[in-house]
C-alpha cells in the first residue's frame, strides 16, 4: 500500500511536468493564431455590409473586437502571474525554484511546486510539492502530495493526502475521501476531522526526517555539506566526530600518514590517475567477484577496504593541508601529524560552509584521499620486492650496452663488465652469458630502462591511426581492425623487435630471459592484447603502477618494453 503511494505521487509529478510542457507551446501558437484571423474576418464583414444587414454587421464586428481583444487579456494575465512568482500554463499553476499559491476564488487543474512550497486556497485538482511544504485550505478534487515537505490540510480532499519524510496535519476542517499516509514523519490530527480512508503512519528513526528535511533545504540545495544554522547542528557534530577519528588515525598512523602525505606531495599527478582508476574500476572489481562466484565472499571484505582506505585518505590530506599552512620545516608539536590534522580540518570545515564550494571540496577530498592510498599501497608492494636483477641473461647485454656505447665490439668480453658490476653491487656475483649467446639485438635488453605508461600509450595510438589509415584506404570493414592491428603487432615484435610507433620513439620489445623474439612470444604477446583490452583497458593501464612497467600481455608473454637506442631506421 505504501509502495503504491509513492510511485503513485512520482507517477503524478511526472504526468504534471509532462502536461506543463505540453500544453505550454500549444497555447502560445493559439495566441499567435487568433489575432492573425481576426482582422481578415472583420475586413471580409465590412466589405460585404449593406443597409439591410448592417446591424448583422455591427454584430460581426462587435465580435471580431472581442476576438481581438481576447489574446491581450491573456497576456495582461501571463504578465500577472509572472509578477506574482509562478507560472500559469493552462489551467495549472507551476512553480520552480519559488513558492507557488492558488488565490481563494480561483480554480486550477493542479498546483505544483519544485523546490518550494504549494499553497492552495482555491479549487484545485492536484496539490504537490516537491522539497517544500503543502498548505491545503481550499477543496481539491484528487490528491495532496509533498515529497521532503510537511503538509498542512484544513479542507476538502476526495483522493489521498501523502507526505514523504515529512508530517501530516489535518485542521478541524479536514475531509479526506482517501487515505493518509505519512512515510518518514507523522501524523497530527484534529478531532473533528475527518478520513473516510485509512491512516497509514510510517514512523522513521531519530523521530523522523525533520533533520534531513532540514539538511537538505540549508546544505545540499546550496552544495555545501555544512550551514551555520541549528536546525544541522546534528552535520556539524557528525563533521567533529569524523575530525577527531583522523586525528586518531593520525596518532595511531604516524609514519604511514607521513608516508602517504610524500606521495601526494611528489606525485600529484599519479595520485589523480589512481583516483580516477579507484573509482572506474571498483564497480569492474565487484562485478568480477560476483560472476565468479566463489569471490563473492570477499565483496564485503573489498567494500570495508575502500571504505577504510577513503577515511585513512582524508586524514592523509587533512595533514598535508595542515602541513602546508604551518611550514615543511615546522618542528617540535606543529610537526605532529595530528597537529597538522586539525589545522587541515579546520580550514576544510570552514570551507564546507561556502556555497558550491563546499561540496566540491568535499567530493575532491573523497577522491583524492582514496588514490593517495592506493597508489602508496602500490608502490610499497613494489618496493618489496627489492632491486630488480634481471638474472644470468642480463649481465652481458648490459655490459655489452655499455662497451657498444664506448665504441668496443659488443661481445668483446664474454666477463661481466664495470657497468653490469655497478648494476648488481652488494649482490651474489652473478654467472656470466657466455658470447653469442641468444639475446633481441646485441645491444637492447631488459637492463635497458624500461617505458613509461604514457610514451607507450602515444606509440600505440600511432600504429592504431597507420592501421586505421591504411584499412579505410583498402575499404575493408572496420570491425576487423583490432585483428588487424594485433597481426601488425606480432609480425613487427618478431622481424624488427618494435612497431612504427615504438621505433619513432625508441622503444623496443624484449623477452626477459635475454633470448631471441620468436613467433611463439610474439603471437602470444598479440593475443594477450585482447585480455588486457577487455576489461576496460585495466591490462594496459596496469603498466602506470607496476614496478616492472610491464601491462598484463607483458606479464603473460615474458616481455619488458625498453628504450632503445637512438638512431634505429624503419627498415
Amino acid at each position: 500500500m505504501n509502495v503504491f503511494k509513492l510511485r503513485y505521487g512520482a507517477l503524478l509529478l511526472a504526468a504534471l511536468l509532462t502536461d506543463w510542457a505540453a500544453v505550454g507551446p500549444a497555447q502560445s501558437a493559439a495566441h499567435v493564431s487568433a489575432p492573425a484571423a481576426t482582422p481578415h474576418a472583420a475586413a471580409g464583414a465590412s466589405q460585404n455590409a449593406t443597409p439591410e444587414n448592417a446591424d448583422a454587421h455591427e454584430s460581426a464586428a462587435s465580435a471580431a473586437s472581442a476576438d481581438t481583444e481576447a489574446p491581450e487579456e491573456a497576456d495582461r494575465q501571463e504578465r500577472h502571474t509572472r509578477i506574482h512568482g509562478h507560472h500559469e500554463h493552462g489551467n495549472d499553476f507551476v512553480g520552480i525554484g519559488h513558492d507557488t499559491d492558488l488565490p481563494a476564488g480561483l480554480s486550477a487543474d493542479s498546483v505544483v511546486a519544485i523546490l518550494g512550497s504549494a499553497s492552495s486556497e482555491g479549487e484545485a485538482r492536484d496539490v504537490v510539492a516537491v522539497l517544500g511544504n503543502a498548505r491545503v485550505t481550499g477543496p481539491v478534487s484528487e490528491d495532496a502530495v509533498a515529497v521532503l515537505g510537511d503538509t498542512y490540510i484544513d479542507s476538502s480532499i476526495a483522493g489521498d493526502a501523502v507526505t514523504v519524510l515529512g508530517n501530516i496535519e489535518l485542521g478541524p476542517h479536514a475531509d479526506i475521501g482517501g487515505d493518509v499516509v505519512a512515510v518518514g514523519g507523522k501524523v497530527q490530527r484534529d478531532p473533528a476531522a475527518i478520513v473516510r480512508g485509512s491512516v497509514h503512519n510510517i514512523d522513521a528513526f531519530f523521530g523522523g526526517f525533520g533533520w534531513l528535511h532540514a539538511w537538505i533545504k540549508d546544505c545540499l540545495l546550496y552544495g555545501r555539506p555544512l550551514a551555520l544554522q541549528s536546525e544541522v547542528g546534528w552535520a556539524w557534530g557528525v563533521a567533529l566526530g569524523f575530525l577527531a577519528l583522523y586525528a586518531l588515525l593520525a596518532l595511531l598512523f604516524r609514519g604511514g600518514i607521513t608516508r602517504c602525505a610524500r606521495t601526494i606531495e611528489t606525485q600529484p599527478g599519479p595520485t589523480v590517475l589512481a583516483a580516477l582508476l579507484s573509482v572506474l574500476f571498483t564497480p569492474i572489481l565487484l562485478i568480477l567477484l560476483c560472476i565468479t562466484v566463489i569471490g563473492i565472499p570477499a565483496v564485503p571484505l573489498v567494500v570495508f577496504g575502500l571504505f577504510c582506505a577513503g577515511l585513512f585518505g582524508k586524514a592523509v590530506l587533512l595533514a598535508w593541508l595542515g602541513r602546508r599552512c604551518v611550514g615543511e620545516r615546522a618542528t617540535g608539536l606543529l610537526g605532529e601529524p595530528v597537529v597538522a590534522v586539525l589545522i587541515g580540518g579546520a580550514i576544510v570545515l570552514a570551507l564546507y560552509v561556502v556555497p558550491v564550494l563546499g561540496m566540491l571540496v568535499y567530493q575532491i577530498l573523497s577522491l583524492l584521499g582514496l588514490g593517495v592510498v592506493v597508489l602508496t599501497l602500490i608502490q610499497s608492494a613494489g618496493l618489496r620486492k627489492g632491486p630488480r636483477v634481471d638474472g644470468p641473461a642480463s649481465a652481458a647485454p648490459a655490459g655489452a650496452y655499455a662497451g657498444a656505447s664506448a665504441g668496443a665490439a659488443p661481445d668483446a668480453t664474454p666477463g661481466p663488465t664495470p657497468a653490469a658490476a655497478s648494476l648488481d653491487a652488494g649482490a651474489a656475483p652473478q654467472p656470466a652469458r657466455p658470447a653469442g649467446g641468444g639475446s633481441a639485438t646485441p645491444a637492447v635488453s631488459a637492463a635497458l630502462p624500461r617505458a613509461g605508461f604514457w610514451i607507450r600509450m602515444v606509440a600505440l595510438l600511432l600504429d592504431a591511426v597507420l592501421i586505421g589509415i591504411l584499412m579505410h584506404l583498402l575499404g575493408h570493414a572496420s570491425h576487423w581492425h583490432l585483428i588487424v592491428l594485433a597481426a601488425y603487432g606480432a609480425i613487427m615484435w618478431k622481424l624488427r623487435g618494435a612497431t612504427i610507433g615504438g621505433i619513432l620513439f625508441d622503444l623496443q620489445v624484449v623477452r626477459l630471459d635475454g633470448r631471441d623474439m620468436d613467433w611463439p612470444t610474439a603471437v602470444v604477446r598479440a593475443l594477450s592484447c585482447f585480455l588486457s583490452l577487455v576489461v576496460a583497458g585495466l591490462g594496459f593501464l596496469w603498466i602506470a603502477f607496476d614496478g616492472d612497467k610491464q601491462g598484463w600481455h607483458d606479464k603473460i608473454a615474458g616481455t619488458v618494453v625498453v628504450r632503445a637506442p637512438k638512431g634505429r631506421s624503419l627498415v
